[in-house]
């Protein structure tokens, strides 16, 4: 079952798991009898919404929904103006630095033309583990902190991975040997990468609103693994 973070008049936000396609598209390479969150959602409330921006597949954490279609420009207007403020985490390959800006441009989903986008990130805590990954022969990790201030598709991705800090578990962008080690000697897969909190001014009441989405299962197993405290 869905976890509901949030619900009023006219949204509800949605805590996605990890390896679910928001809605179905031309985009999107997938089978059509596969369920996507829209439709996962409205089976569970009976009720049709509409998702007013969208998350990777493998990305886990809140996706803000519309209770009528008409509303969804509306919302969508807040990102597009960067009027709402965007906290993901994430754990990277390697040290990172104590914090740091990327403003580099990043691929339109045209995938031709590219686009400003800028990030800001801050290291929360660090992991050396004695397994050897080539060519070290020990294995770093940072948990980080991302402040996107733009919404370009697969940004924090690709960011990370410019800047020698690629996610873990990312199939695209990330560290194969990384993943590899995390699959087959942790025992886990997905794309550590969490959009833990959204804060807005709702157009409607005037109120300040911060939603926030729980981590996963692997987050909580790997964190309590590593020591780190997630806030």
């Amino acid at each position: 079952m869905l976890t509901i973070c949030y619900e009023d008049a006219s949204i509800l936000a949605v805590n996605k798991p990890n390896n679910i396609l928001v809605h179905h598209s031309s985009m999107a390479n997938n089978k059509t009898d596969e369920l996507s969150l829209v439709q996962l959602l409205y089976n569970q409330i009976n009720q049709h919404c509409f998702p007013i921006h969208r998350l990777d597949r493998k990305t886990s954490g809140i996706v803000l929904f519309a209770k009528k279609k008409e509303d969804v420009a509306k919302w969508q207007h807040l990102f597009i103006t960067n009027n709402i403020q965007k906290e993901y985490y994430g754990i990277v390959r390697g040290y990172a630095p104590l914090k740091g800006v990327i403003d580099s441009p990043v691929k339109g989903r045209d995938a031709k033309i590219h686009k400003s986008a800028l990030t800001n990130y801050k290291r929360l805590a660090t992991k050396e583990l004695d397994i050897p990954v080539e060519p070290f022969d020990t294995s770093r990790y940072s948990l980080l902190a991302l402040y996107p201030k733009t919404g370009r598709m697969h940004q924090l991705r690709v960011h990370l991975n410019k800047i020698s800090y690629p996610l873990i578990g990312d199939p695209k962008y990330g560290d194969r040997f990384h993943n590899r080690m995390f699959a087959n000697q942790l025992q886990y897969s997905n794309l550590f990468l969490h959009a833990k909190s959204l804060q807005f001014i709702h157009p409607d009441t005037k109120q300040l609103i911060c939603v926030i989405a729980d981590f996963p299962s692997d987050w909580l197993q790997i964190c309590k693994k590593f020591n780190w405290k997630l806030d």
